[in-house]
């Protein structure tokens, strides 16, 4: 399935804006958990990690989400495919476990947090508030940057899909100059 251009150019709009947003989404959770792990202040720890929290259920998923499904979109509706190219299969990969571990790691470390300060106590584990946006951070600047860089060449399957059209373009005008004789 090969996306038309005007359908190709909206679904890669809205990766790049849903990938920005989701990048920015993170350096926001970032400098709240750094403000919520350095700060003395306990009034200032809960407003940094209710704003976490805020962050990570209403607007973290969501944008994860459609980051992945137009990556997705993109990859099978354009030539360079899924599993054609190695930078392509390292992005989906990355971003589907960066959406999991959104679900199953930041967001309860999150929510512990808000939990143990709702009942008058420490922050539990700064490392809680920090690890997931550093984790994040560091995956998207990663993937930002082979996307520009588009290294590593094609996978086994690329190389092999490239061969056969390759063999299929020659044995077109080969078969051309027979009907003709």
């Amino acid at each position: 399935m090969k996306l038309s251009r005007p359908a190709r150019r909206a679904s890669l709009v809205v990766h790049v804006v849903a990938s920005a947003g989701w990048l920015g989404l993170t350096l926001g959770l970032l400098a709240l958990g750094i403000t919520a792990a350095t700060t003395g202040s306990a009034v200032t720890v809960e407003a940094s990690v209710r704003a976490m929290k805020l962050f990570a259920d209403w607007l973290l998923l969501p944008v994860a989400l459609l980051t992945l499904l137009s990556g997705l979109v993109l990859s099978l509706g354009t030539p360079w495919g899924l599993a054609r190219h190695r930078w392509v299969y390292t992005k989906f990969w990355l971003t589907l476990g960066t959406t999991t571990a959104t679900v199953f790691a930041l967001r309860p470390g999150v929510n512990d947090a808000v939990a143990a300060l709702a009942a008058d106590g420490p922050l539990p584990d700064p490392g809680d508030v920090l690890m997931g946006p550093i984790v994040s951070l560091s995956v998207y600047v990663f993937t930002t940057v082979i996307s520009i860089l588009k290294p590593w060449g094609l996978t086994r399957r690329g190389r092999r899909l490239r061969a056969s059209s390759s063999a299929r373009k020659a044995a077109v005008p080969a078969e051309r100059v027979r009907q003709t004789v």
